[in-house]
C-alpha cells in the first residue's frame, strides 16, 4: 500500500464557545482502504467527519486531498472534489423515486434548448444511469427504478444511498453509522456493499459503534478520544475488547511509531 494518503488532516481544531470538539486532530486515509473511525459518544468523531466533508470549517489546521491543500466551505465543494458522505439520516426524499434521489441536486437536463432554456429533465438517461449503478453494486433486487424510496426496506434505502455515493464519489466515500438502524440480514448486505465499493478502488471512511462490523471490514482503525486521534491500530493485532478499552481510556493505547 502506498504511503501517501489520499485524504489527510493535520492539527484540526474546532471550538464551540468553551467546548473544544477537535483538539489538534490528525487524520490519514490511504488509497483503496477501509478506515474505521471509532470513539465514545462526544469524542468528536462527527465533528472530524464534518470538517473533512465541508459541513464544518475548522478554526485551525489543514486538510489535504491527493497531496494538495483544500479548504471546503460547504459539503457541495467537497462533493465537487470527489468526497461523498452518507449520513445516518441518509438525506433522502422518501416520496421521490430511486432515480430522482440518486440524481438529487445534480439532475441531468435534456440536450439542446429543451434542457438549457426550458430546464427539462432527461429522465430516461437518469433512470438508465441509476439502474446501471445499482446493477454494478448488485442491488437490483430493486425491480423498479421509479418506485418511491419510502416503499423500500431500511437495507435497500441504505443501499441506494451508498450506490449514490459510489456513483459520484470519485475519490473518497464517508459512511456514518451505515448499519445502525438495520437488522442482521440487511446489515450483512450493506457490509458486502462496502467491500464491493472498496474492490472498485474507492477508499472508505466508516464511522461505526458496531465493533464486530468494524473488525470484519476495516483495514485500519482510527481510535478517537477527547477530540483527537489517540491511535491507529490494525484489527489483526488487537481484539474488540482492546479497541473499546482504548477509546474509553480503560487501557493505554499503543504509541504511534
Amino acid at each position: 500500500m502506498t504511503t501517501t494518503p489520499i485524504l489527510a488532516a493535520s492539527g484540526l481544531t474546532k471550538r464551540y464557545g468553551r467546548v473544544t470538539a477537535l483538539d489538534r486532530c490528525d487524520f490519514e486515509l490511504m488509497p483503496g482502504e477501509i478506515l474505521a473511525v471509532i470513539g465514545d459518544n462526544g469524542a468528536g468523531k462527527s465533528t472530524l467527519i464534518k470538517a473533512l466533508s465541508g459541513a464544518v470549517v475548522a478554526d485551525e489546521g489543514t486538510v489535504q486531498l491527493d497531496g494538495r491543500d483544500v479548504r471546503f466551505s460547504s459539503p457541495i465543494e467537497a462533493r465537487e472534489a470527489g468526497i461523498e458522505t452518507v449520513y445516518q439520516t441518509l438525506a433522502m426524499s422518501p416520496a421521490l423515486s430511486i432515480a430522482d434521489n440518486m440524481f438529487m441536486g445534480r439532475e441531468l437536463r435534456r440536450p439542446g434548448i429543451a434542457g438549457s432554456v426550458f430546464r427539462m429533465l432527461d429522465r430516461p438517461r437518469m433512470e438508465e444511469q441509476a439502474r446501471n449503478k445499482l446493477n454494478d453494486l448488485g442491488l437490483m433486487t430493486i425491480q423498479n427504478i421509479n418506485q418511491a424510496v419510502e416503499t423500500l426496506s431500511g437495507g435497500q434505502r441504505q443501499g441506494v444511498a451508498v450506490a449514490r455515493a459510489a456513483a459520484f464519489g470519485s475519490k473518497v466515500i464517508i459512511l456514518d453509522e451505515p448499519t445502525a438502524a438495520l437488522g442482521v440480514k440487511e446489515s450483512r448486505r450493506v457490509l458486502d456493499l462496502i467491500q464491493d465499493v472498496r474492490a472498485r478502488g474507492i477508499p472508505i471512511i466508516l464511522i461505526s459503534h458496531n465493533m464486530p462490523h468494524v473488525f470484519e471490514v476495516a483495514d485500519r482503525i482510527h481510535v478517537h478520544r477527547l477530540g483527537r486521534r489517540l491511535a491507529v491500530i490494525d484489527p489483526k493485532d488487537y481484539t474488540m475488547s482492546d479497541a473499546v478499552a482504548f477509546m474509553t481510556g480503560a487501557k493505554d493505547a499503543p504509541v504511534a511509531a
